[in-house]
């Protein structure tokens, strides 16, 4: 039986960073969340960052390059939170990798879970193709990422991979 590590945003925690949910409502997820298939975890809340907080984007670079040391995770306010992101997304991992979790149901647009689109930067609202850095390392390490416009896809692969 596949695990799957899950934003907790996702499953209508309240810790996103302006103190919303982005609840995903599916029958599969409340299946799977009876079966204990999943992992729900927030890696800024693992992390040490409170909610609500300020906003922060992916600066000078790609999640690679932040994980990497080339590239900062700024908040609004000009503050450097790199570190504190960077620990979020070693601790996504070890999450993962404890619960032996092969796929990963993430929020898009975060700096920390985005796996399609991330932010640009500029604190402008506009989007850009991109990682953040836990969905980055997670699939670094063999991890499946989807996000919730993918529930569909995840879905199948899950199916596949339980026959």
């Amino acid at each position: 039986m596949e695990r799957i590590l899950v934003s907790a945003c996702l499953m209508g925690f309240t810790v996103r960073y302006n103190g919303s949910d982005k609840l995903l409502i599916s029958s599969t997820l409340a299946r799977w969340r009876a079966e204990q298939r999943l992992v729900i975890h927030c890696p800024e809340l693992a992390a040490g960052l409170k909610t609500p907080r300020l906003p922060a984007e992916i600066r000078g670079g790609s999640a690679e390059q932040v994980l990497s040391g080339q590239a900062d995770i700024l908040e609004s306010n000009g503050d450097n939170v790199t570190q504190h992101y960077i620990l979020a997304a070693w601790l996504a991992l070890r999450a993962a990798q404890d619960a032996q979790c092969r796929f990963a149901l993430l929020t898009d647009g975060s700096p920390t879970c985005g796996s399609q689109q991330i932010y640009d930067g500029r604190f402008s609202g506009e989007k850009i193709a991109g990682n953040g850095v836990a969905a980055a390392l997670l699939r670094q390490h063999g991890i499946e990422v989807f996000n919730e416009t993918q529930l569909h896809a995840l879905i199948q692969r899950v199916a596949e991979a339980d026959k």
